[in-house]
């Protein structure tokens, strides 16, 4: 942990669990409860139990939330561990609160002092994400899209071809798409749909969180190779 990133006790953290443990109607004698603050880098609740006491994290994001919110991340930890469905009721305020865009915004400026861009550079084997960063910024966003860290991943992934995460304010690219089999339009076509996430923030709509807008897919498909690029990473995904 980093200097100046301290755990901090919940004020009457045990006394809330105690009484959530029994709202649910778990069964046994409710433990002993340790309940604190943790400066993590995203909205992350963890519970973990040692013979009588039970260990809870929550994030310090939560440090100002009032108390219904409080409870509803309780009760959602606590039907985890001892396997109690929740009341729709109960844990929704939690659930509006971490959707809701205040949170989200504080959160994204918070990774941006603690998370650290983690990447290769953009300088690859095969490719160069800077230069074509450029080249597709001037193409499609008439050079107004202020450019963020952008690299290969560290390691390669399965599932997934770039993402871009507004906390570091970084893009990252599947590091298995630095490879000379590997057409250069469909390299082009994954950064350029990680900057439309840079152009078009996720969104709050009703009660979802919306990352793909009519407006993004539209952009999307002026792409010169559309087409064509989905085929090859679809080929890819297999």
């Amino acid at each position: 942990m980093k200097a100046g990133r301290k755990p901090e006790f919940l004020p009457g953290g045990a006394a809330l669990f105690q009484r959530m443990f029994t709202r649910l109607g778990c069964d046994g004698r409710p433990p002993r409860f340790r309940v604190e603050f943790y400066p993590y880098s995203s909205l992350t609740l963890t519970i973990r139990r040692r013979e009588e006491v039970v260990f809870v994290r929550f994030s310090d994001l939560l440090r100002r939330a009032p108390l219904p919110v409080l409870e509803a991340a309780a009760a959602l930890l606590l039907s985890r561990v001892y396997r109690r469905r929740a009341p729709a009721s109960l844990v929704e305020p939690y659930l509006e609160y971490s959707r809701s865009g205040r949170t989200r915004s504080r959160m994204n400026r918070m990774r941006l002092h603690r998370v650290r861009p983690r990447h290769t550079g953009a300088r690859g084997l095969h490719f160069d994400l800077g230069k074509m960063f450029d080249e597709l910024n001037s193409k499609y966003f008439a050079g107004d899209l202020q450019k963020p860290h952008i690299g290969w991943s560290l390691r390669g992934w399965r599932r997934q071809f770039g993402c871009y995460d507004p906390g570091p304010n970084q893009i990252l690219l599947n590091r298995r798409l630095d490879h000379p089999r590997v057409p250069h339009c469909a390299v082009e076509y994954v950064l350029f749909h990680e900057m439309l996430h840079v152009k078009h923030p996720t969104r709050r709509s009703g009660c979802t969180l919306v990352s793909h807008s009519h407006e993004f897919r539209q952009e999307e498909k002026r792409f010169a190779e559309f087409t064509r690029a989905r085929r090859i990473l679809d080929r890819l995904a297999r």
